[in-house]
């Protein structure tokens, strides 16, 4: 019945609702954050056009506002691969994490002889490591059905303190103060696109992966396998697909897509690894997944939408009394929505299979 109901209906209408999906939850967030401005005795309108200027206004800003949105296409993209599945992985954060400790280590251990070959090398590092991280929680489930909302997010924690403690310690730089690593060789940086900003070409390397994923998930076999298991895994198993390799496959899939937003993020925004490498990038891309309807052009757009409230909120409290948490309810208040109106077309759908 389902199928009957769309014919008829044409491919505009079919964006129409897609766009109001991913416009619904934002247009949602700027009224709760006008009614919070208005309450503290601010205008919407000005803090909204001062917001909108910071992250648009200029070509610098423009850079500002993709370079911040660079992690978060990883991130929203290794999400999406898991949620379209079925499995609700939360450990794109450690994955990042030690993503990017590992290219950073490739980066400024071997030697600066190599020159280029360094980027393929600690990309290909931090991807082989990230995806075994991952590997680890999906044999889990997929073997002797572990919740992973539990295993990756205890991973999160196991990331952050085995990163904590090497970069304090046997990896700490021993000229660049507390909690950071040597930098990196210059051969190693990611080049920037467009000097002086910080936006470099970990940027166009996130678009070719959201590319990449909208194809995978469009047009391949194991992409079609891959959402029939999340939307019915009795069904799947009836037909011959094998629940346990696909479950697999999407988490070794999402770690190296972390690695590579973690190796993109070392070598092109830090030239180093830090003690706080990520401010959140992981929970942030789960945010954008739900955003997004797991659908790549919607990924792209939440990746920017909310590079731009990142970008305008660090400034924004330069020129107006703003604080910064008003940028925090925005992101708050769209990801409720966004799962709120996910949850919706979900019933919706599901009434019309009844």
């Amino acid at each position: 019945m389902a199928e009957a109901a769309s014919i008829g209906r044409s491919p505009l209408m079919d964006w129409f609702d897609k766009g109001i999906g991913l416009a619904f939850p934002f247009i949602v967030a700027l009224v709760v954050a006008a009614v919070v401005l208005l309450a503290i005795g601010e205008n919407p309108l000005d803090v909204f056009a001062l917001m909108f200027a910071e992250s648009f206004g200029t070509q610098r800003r423009i850079a500002a506002t993709l370079s911040a949105a660079t992690p978060l296409l990883f991130t929203g993209v290794a999400t999406a691969i898991c949620f379209r599945s079925g499995v609700f992985n939360v450990g794109v954060e450690g994955a990042l994490v030690i993503g990017g400790l590992c290219a950073a280590f490739i980066g400024f251990t071997l030697p600066a002889a190599l020159g280029l070959t360094l980027i393929p090398l600690a990309f290909g590092f931090a991807a082989l490591v990230s995806a075994i991280w991952l590997l680890v929680p999906g044999f889990l489930l997929a073997r002797y059905e572990v919740d992973e909302v539990v295993s990756t997010l205890m991973l999160n924690f196991v990331a952050f303190g085995i990163t904590g403690y090497l970069v304090n310690g046997p990896l700490l730089s021993e000229i660049s103060g507390n909690n950071v690593t040597p930098l990196v060789h210059e051969a190693a940086q990611l080049p920037r696109l467009m000097p002086p900003s910080t936006l470099h070409t970990g940027f166009l390397i996130g678009v070719l992966v959201v590319i990449l994923y909208g194809v995978w998930a469009r047009r391949t076999p194991s992409g079609f396998e891959a959402a029939l298991v999340g939307q019915n895994k009795r069904f799947s198993s009836a037909v011959g697909i094998s629940i346990p390799a696909t479950i697999i496959l999407v988490m070794v899939l999402s770690g190296v897509i972390s690695g590579l937003g973690g190796a993109s993020h070392a070598l092109g925004q830090l030239h180093r690894f830090a003690d706080g490498f990520s401010p959140g990038y992981g929970f942030t891309g789960m945010a954008v997944a739900l955003l997004g309807r797991n659908n790549a052009i919607g990924i792209f757009l939440g990746a920017v939408l909310f590079g731009a409230l990142a970008s305008a909120g660090t400034t924004v409290q330069l020129f107006s009394d703003i604080p910064l948490d008003i940028v925090n309810i925005i992101e708050g208040t769209v990801m409720i929505f966004a799962v709120v109106e996910l949850g919706r077309i979900s019933l919706k759908r599901w009434r019309a299979r009844r």
